[in-house]
């Protein structure tokens, strides 16, 4: 199964992005979701497959969520660990 997919990112929300069927476009994303998301500005276009893998995103979620729903969302990744190191570096610094 081939899926042609068109990439949107987030105007108002770095590392967010829509992605959604191509022949479809934007029209089954929810009104509150786009109001949230902001401008969605087209990044690029990807043809899916169950073997395609994607840097950020497990590709059998954004299939099934595209067929389900007709969109995949794509959060930011946590900043967790980095926040981790900067958070150590800091307490170093405290000890100056």
């Amino acid at each position: 199964m081939k899926t042609i997919c068109d990439i949107y990112k987030s105007s108002k929300i770095s590392d967010m992005y829509l992605y959604v069927v191509k022949q479809d476009g934007l029209t089954r994303v929810p009104e509150p979701l786009m109001e949230k998301f902001g401008k969605a500005v087209h990044a690029m276009t990807l043809v899916l497959t169950p073997e395609r893998e994607l840097a950020n995103a497990d590709i059998d979620k954004v299939l099934a969520s595209m067929t389900e729903n007709g969109y995949y969302l794509q959060m930011p990744q946590e900043k967790e660990e980095y926040m981790q190191e900067v958070n150590k570096a800091n307490s170093k610094l405290n000890k100056l």
